[in-house]
């Protein structure tokens, strides 16, 4: 009995004990780090604040609409508003290099794991395309158009129901501040 429980002791160990991962070679290394500068992960730190600060702003327009006359519900607005970019302007360069420091051991390694030095060339080379960069500041003036043009075809029918969503949700929070 003694015997087995050293033996489950030992596979215990043994299985939570990690091996090192193989050295990358430099010039599959160099393609990893050429993809990061190219992707540019480090602007996730930078939406990882954006969704709170965007998400408080929101809050606080929420609680204002119809709660404050509309000259005071402004300029709380322009104040908030003034605060959430200061928090963004004081807080970005933080987020940006933590990414940078932690994206060595963390998107680096998973990088040079799941890609061939080929296939890291590859991405390169999209990354890099000319084709790929005239396309992506295309994107603003295409999501406008789209937005645009779904927003006249669709105003006639969703206009009156948002229209009357908009009712109902106001009779509702009527009815439940109302003693």
């Amino acid at each position: 009995m003694k015997r087995l429980a050293t033996m489950f002791t030992i596979l215990a160990i043994g299985g939570s004990v990690q091996a090192a991962p193989a050295p990358v070679p430099a010039a599959k290394q160099e393609l990893v780090n050429r993809v990061l500068q190219l992707w540019h992960p480090e602007t996730i730190g930078e939406s990882m604040l954006q969704q709170p600060v965007g998400d408080a702003v929101q809050q606080a327009r929420v609680v204002l609409q119809g709660r404050a006359a509309p000259e005071k519900r402004d300029a709380a607005l322009k104040d908030i508003m003034g605060d959430a970019r200061q928090f963004m302007d004081a807080n970005r360069p933080v987020a940006q290099a933590s990414a940078q420091k932690v994206m060595g051991t963390t998107v680096a390694p998973i990088l040079a794991e799941r890609f061939t030095e080929e296939e890291l060339r590859q991405i390169i080379a999209i990354l890099e395309s000319p084709v790929k960069k005239k396309f992506e500041a295309m994107v603003p003036e295409m999501q406008k158009k789209l937005g645009e043009g779904v927003a006249a075809d669709t105003r006639s029918v969703i206009d009156p129901k948002l229209q009357e969503l908009q009712q109902r949700i106001g009779m509702r929070l009527r009815s439940a501040v109302t003693p």
